[in-house]
């Protein structure tokens, strides 16, 4: 139970780390980062859930959307790769000190 509350934590509770991370490849629509974050990382965010984190991301400035055809695509922005550069940081960091102790 403890494990999965994790994972819970890591990955559903997280999604913007997913999302930001897919990105980094080139701008996608949203069903394409989904189907990514699904492929790459072995979960499937809510729908509702994926679509508010989006909103979110963008009104934050860390991801921009653009537009190709009559399909929007969303790209990462600079300051969300210092975002995502800083998660990663900060995981890797509480990942030494756990493994320290």
């Amino acid at each position: 139970m403890a494990v999965e509350h994790l994972r819970n934590s890591i990955t559903k509770q997280n999604l913007w780390l997913y999302v930001l991370s897919s990105l980094r490849g080139g701008p996608a629509s949203p069903s394409e980062v989904k189907r990514e974050v699904e492929s790459k990382f072995g979960f499937s965010p809510a729908k509702i859930t994926f679509y508010t984190v989006l909103y979110k991301l963008r009104r934050e400035g860390l991801v921009g959307k653009t537009t190709e055809s009559f399909r929007a695509k969303y790209e990462i922005t600079e300051r969300g790769e210092r975002a995502l550069e800083e998660a990663i940081d900060s995981l890797e960091n509480t990942s030494e000190r756990l493994k320290r102790h």
